[in-house]
């Protein structure tokens, strides 16, 4: 069987083909207009989508070498992303599976991320375990779920403020590093001190001591993004220039300490023994060590996708839609699907 995937949530135009569980390829152009401005604009997002999506489409069938025909299946985001984005995605593959008169089965971003983990290249997809806890860490989500085999979930933790990788790249902005700054303050992290400076970590045992903090999962990121700007604004840029690095892994130290520190108290609280992280955030160095750390130590197991399944891609929207047929959850077939921009939460 071959699914075609399209993703457009955001800034990423993809594509993909999964056969039997195996990724046959997968193709993401990312946007690099956005650079001039720090972020993503929404309108700029959205013509790149519609500049790129033909394109992109037909290098995933080439690189799969198949033709329109051979596909079995076409599923696409539906959200949550930017609206505009989204629509040139869906309505692509909404007149592609109408013209070829195959299904369309419509995907959550979030839930595509949240089993993405679980995607090889090398064995094909691996079973994901009955039950669960997901870390999905990006620029627009910070969300921790309590995932349950029939594929639903319920979410037990999520940003009050601003998400994990949203943090990372205006504190980036801050110091003036290229857009997106995670990958960037990742990279000088590695050759500074994480002790540097002692950042917040809001909303966690080491800034509250009641057990109502240690058993709150929720994310808060607000503080961070204002106390690196007064720690900026209190010294010369000589200082910070000499000391970026360091900064780099403080901010970073601050960031990671939090994520894991929540996830591994939510597998305790669920009584849960895996772990799984998803999204952007996911491909940073130092939040693989030491979530890989922290669950070696608590007997957990850990499942984190490959760094190219951890951004935005169509692989893991085919991938979820596989999911969904072979549990028989493929809801009516209908080409009036009707896309979202928010998260909905899904509980058993």
């Amino acid at each position: 069987m071959n699914i075609l995937g399209i993703e457009t949530s955001c800034d990423e135009t993809s594509a993909s083909v999964v056969r039997d569980g195996h990724v046959i390829s997968n193709i993401i152009s990312s946007q690099l207009v956005h650079r001039d401005y720090g972020g993503v604009v929404p309108e700029l997002a959205s013509r790149e989508h519609e500049r790129l999506i033909v394109s992109v489409v037909s290098a995933a069938l080439d690189e799969a070498n198949i033709q329109k025909n051979d596909l079995d299946i076409i599923s696409a985001t539906t959200g949550p992303g930017l609206i505009g984005a989204v629509m040139v995605g869906l309505c692509f593959a909404q007149g592609m599976a109408y013209s070829l008169g195959i299904p369309l089965i419509p995907v959550n971003h979030i839930e595509a991320h949240i089993f993405s983990a679980f995607l090889d290249d090398k064995k094909g997809a691996a079973k994901p375990p009955e039950s669960f806890i997901s870390l999905t860490v990006s620029g627009g989500h910070t969300l921790l779920c309590a995932v349950h085999p029939d594929l639903t979930y319920e979410v037990i933790g999520r940003t009050i403020d601003d998400a994990a990788g949203e943090a990372f790249d205006k504190t980036g902005k801050m110091l003036n590093l290229d857009y997106p700054a995670g990958p960037v303050i990742d990279r000088l992290a590695q050759e500074g001190n994480p002790e540097f400076h002692h950042f917040p970590r809001a909303l966690t045992a080491q800034s509250r001591t009641s057990k109502s903090y240690r058993d709150n999962f929720d994310f808060s990121f607000s503080g961070l993004k204002t106390s690196v700007l007064n720690f900026i604004r209190q010294h010369d840029e000589d200082f910070v220039g000499s000391h970026l690095a360091d900064i780099c892994a403080s901010i970073q130290e601050a960031i990671t300490d939090v994520l894991v520190e929540k996830s591994i108290a939510a597998a305790k609280k669920h009584k849960l023994s895996c772990i799984s992280v998803a999204g952007g955030v996911s491909a940073n160095s130092r939040l693989r060590a030491r979530m890989q750390e922290a669950c070696l130590q608590h007997g957990l197991e850990l499942f984190i996708p490959e760094r190219a399944y951890s951004t935005d891609n169509a692989a893991m929207i085919a991938h979820m839609a596989a999911l969904k047929i072979q549990r028989g959850q493929i809801e009516p077939n209908t080409y009036d699907i009707a896309p979202f921009a928010s998260f909905v939460s899904r509980s058993s």
